[in-house]
């Protein structure tokens, strides 16, 4: 079987990104590589936003295909590739190789079908050296393509067209306007532990946004487990590019999240790491950072707080300005302890975690005293549910209404655990959930909850 491949021109596709919002039909180029009868491979770019871009892949077949192994070499620097529906996918140097997902291995004569997508860091240039099951692909011709109008964000434009730079304003946060704004959002799972690379989508956070009402993703990197961060630094810091990119690309705000529980212990470690991030994406608006999910009993003065002081430094030595939010002990609880001793610097806001099923009105009342002491909160992480997360299915949505009702008055932003798949109620999304939104018949746990809050 021989194949033949299509790309889209990566500089019309960066022109036609400017027509989109215009609201105009995008017109995009698509270079062929010729071939004898078999199947063409139509590679798309769907986005590019200079960093990094997104794109699709099809298959028409002439004859039947049983599965496939798609098979090329990018022209330019790529990392931090992130496909949905395929089953393996590896980037060798500048060789990328994904396999079929089984229920998407079958392609019919004349069939066309989209086969799977990716977003990724670098720059969308050429692929050469295509292959379909090993057979090599030609050169040719490009030839033009018309698609429709893509659907337009809401009708006040994007997050952060609205807000702009956020900062924080005595014990709130504050828009580019200087006006108060409160975020509402949802947390990714720990990335190593997602079912899918739902976090990673770019579809799905412009699903979100559109759907949902939300206005901030939290992507949870989780530091310390096996197969985390500390195992593989390289991949996971290149996951979290992915996000940071698309929420540029989406108009979103986006937390980075150090997702642990003894960051202390790895202090020149989360050091590094933000050091590079913010030194490289520092400069864009809707960056904000979290430099320690939850830690345990330690102490705020002696433990918690040199740490934050330390890895601050690192951030503002690059990133003068964006909002750093900072974890507390007790599992991000004891914010009153934190205002006692509170890091100096500005626009450092403070983390508080609930769970409804198990904190009540002392930890708002907490909250409350840390507030009047000057304190600015910022709940990056709660559910409707017990503090395990749910495993036993419940509810407490009276509890939870207190808790949403105490942040809307007090204009404390949130994320809300957490965006996959599960039995846990707070997992957002049901069995079958594709991973580029669309999740209406997907819902489950304390999901219509938290998606009636986003007003």
């Amino acid at each position: 079987m021989q194949a033949r491949i299509r790309r889209r021109s990566a500089a019309i596709v960066g022109a036609a990104v400017a027509v989109i919002s215009a609201g105009a039909a995008t017109i995009i180029a698509a270079q062929g590589a010729n071939a004898a009868a078999g199947c063409e491979v139509e590679y798309t770019i769907v986005k590019d936003w200079g960093s990094g871009f997104q794109a699709d892949v099809a298959i028409t077949a002439d004859e039947p295909i049983d599965g496939w192994t798609l098979e090329w070499d990018f022209s330019g620097a790529v990392s931090g590739i992130s496909a949905w529906n395929v089953s393996e996918q590896s980037l060798n140097g500048s060789r990328f190789t994904a396999s079929d997902a089984g229920w998407n291995g079958s392609v019919a004569s004349g069939e066309t079908r989209e086969v799977f997508g990716f977003t990724a860091n670098g720059t969308a240039g050429d692929i050469t050296g295509a292959t379909v099951n090993g057979v090599p692909c030609g050169e040719g011709d490009g030839e033009q393509t018309t698609e429709p109008e893509p659907t337009e964000p809401a009708q006040d434009g994007t997050p952060v067209e609205e807000h702009g730079k956020l900062h924080v304003c005595g014990a709130a946060m504050c828009d580019e306007q200087n006006a108060p704004v409160q975020l509402q959002g949802v947390s990714s799972m720990w990335l190593h532990w997602q079912s899918q690379p739902y976090a990673q989508n770019l579809q799905a956070l412009e699903w979100m946004r559109d759907n949902w009402n939300l206005e901030v993703l939290r992507v949870a990197m989780g530091v310390e487990p096996e197969g985390s961060y500390l195992d593989d630094p390289d991949r996971w810091k290149s996951e979290v590019e992915t996000a940071i990119n698309n929420a540029a690309a989406a108009g979103t705000y986006v937390i980075v999240d150090f997702h642990a529980h003894e960051a202390h212990t790895h202090q020149a470690e989360a050091v590094a790491f933000f050091s590079d991030l913010a030194e490289r994406y520092g400069h864009l608006p809707n960056v904000i950072w979290e430099p320690y999910n939850e830690p345990l009993q330690v102490s705020w003065s002696d433990t918690v707080k040199p740490y934050h002081e330390a890895v601050v430094a690192a951030i503002r030595e690059h990133d003068p300005d964006n909002i750093v939010v900072l974890g507390t002990p007790s599992w991000s609880q004891e914010v009153d302890v934190a205002a006692g001793d509170p890091v100096a610097g500005t626009n450092l806001m403070y983390t508080l975690h609930f769970y409804s099923c198990t904190h009540t009105g002392w930890l708002r009342d907490n909250a409350d005293t840390a507030m009047d002491a000057g304190l600015a909160l910022f709940v990056t992480e709660w559910g409707a549910s017990a503090a395990d997360g749910g495993v036993d299915g419940q509810v407490c949505l009276d509890e939870a209404q207190l808790w949403t009702d105490w942040m809307a008055a007090n204009g404390i932003s949130w994320t809300a655990w957490k965006l996959d798949v599960g039995p846990d109620s707070t997992n957002l999304l049901s069995e079958g959930a594709p991973v580029t939104g669309g999740w209406d018949n997907h819902l489950q746990g304390h999901a219509p909850f938290v998606i009636e809050q986003m007003d």
